[in-house]
């Protein structure tokens, strides 16, 4: 993410409360400012990711005549809050595309967004409690996310597949998931285990936190292997797993990343890793300002659309389907 469990964590600050919203989701009025101006609310300028995906928010809008905005939260999710809370106020913005931070803490300044009639395109991490749809959390926002139970799916599938090629029986799983404390990655985390336990001859041995960064990938993949020397798939994220596979040179390991850069498809493409659920985030970027710019100009659009949708096989990749597709990824680690 870099699938962007990674920057959720980095930017986690703020207690999660509920978040149930009964409002009718009214576009008010007076608060939108230019129909053709687009404010992003990235995780950080610092994350390649949301970098990528900026830059495909800002070549739609000039593409469209109109101009886009980074506002650097610094993965951290109360500057974000206020972030957003001074774009409404500034009545300079028609357009919202938000990464957030917090899902949770921005409800109230995206609800005030919407009731100001700003387009609210929620991109990437949902916006609410609930992790299992791509359904809008707050009335009146555009939802273009990646399902965190929907992604821990994909990535058991692509570890199932991944045993079917160890032809290893019991073929023996560790996952290293994100952070423990973020509820985004807990459920990641159960759709995963749960897809894999459902498969006869698949041994789930290990869940360990592996984070998102190589060193976290490295601590994880050193403890794995006290345990479970015998380990044969590998799944974590791609940050995590660049720093696990110099741990483990010269084991048989078969690895699935959860991540879609230009390093975590090459590690596919040359066949150091099984597959990987991919997003292409600089047009899921392009996508989000089209959606945006088009129901700031009054035309209707989907309430809710699946990034992976965007991707060949869903998003579901392995060798075969990444030198079929040509796809090569959208940014760098």
């Amino acid at each position: 993410m870099k699938r962007l469990g990674a920057v959720v964590a980095a930017g986690l600050v703020l207690a999660l409360a509920a978040c149930t919203d009964s409002d009718d989701g009214g576009s008010g009025s007076s608060g939108a400012g230019d129909a053709k101006s687009i404010a992003f609310f990235g995780f950080a300028k610092a994350n390649s990711f949301s970098q990528a995906t900026f830059e495909g928010v800002k070549e739609q809008a000039a593409k469209e005549g109109g101009k886009a905005e980074f506002f650097d939260s610094g993965f951290d999710a109360q500057t974000q809050l206020r972030q957003l809370q001074d774009a409404i106020t500034s009545k300079r913005f028609g357009v919202f595309v938000l990464q957030a931070n917090d899902g949770t803490a921005v409800v109230p300044a995206v609800r005030q967004a919407v009731r100001s009639g700003i387009a609210v395109v929620v991109q990437f991490t949902p916006v609410g409690t609930r992790y299992d749809t791509a359904e809008p959390q707050v009335p009146g926002v555009i939802s273009l996310v990646d399902v965190p139970v929907q992604n821990g799916r994909q990535l058991g599938v692509l570890g199932v597949g991944a045993c079917q090629a160890s032809k290893a029986k019991p073929c023996k799983v560790a996952y290293l998931e994100g952070l423990k404390t973020l509820p985004l990655d807990n459920a990641r985390t159960k759709a995963v285990v749960d897809s894999l336990k459902a498969e006869k001859d698949v041994e789930v041995v290990a869940q360990i936190e592996g984070g998102y960064t190589r060193d976290s990938g490295r601590k994880a993949m050193q403890d794995l292997l006290q345990a479970h020397p015998d380990v044969d798939v590998v799944i974590g994220s791609s940050q995590a797993l660049f720093g696990a596979e110099g741990v483990a040179k010269g084991k048989d390991v078969l690895y699935v990343g959860n991540g879609a850069s230009r390093q975590a498809v090459t590690a596919v493409r040359e066949g150091r890793w099984f597959g990987i659920p991919y997003l292409p985030v600089r047009t899921a970027g392009a996508k989000a300002a089209e959606l945006g710019l088009a129901k700031a100009s009054g035309k209707g659009v989907p309430a809710s659309t699946e990034i992976s949708s965007l991707a060949p096989n869903g998003g579901t990749l392995t060798k075969d389907l990444i030198v079929s597709s040509g796809v090569t990824g959208e940014y760098d680690e």
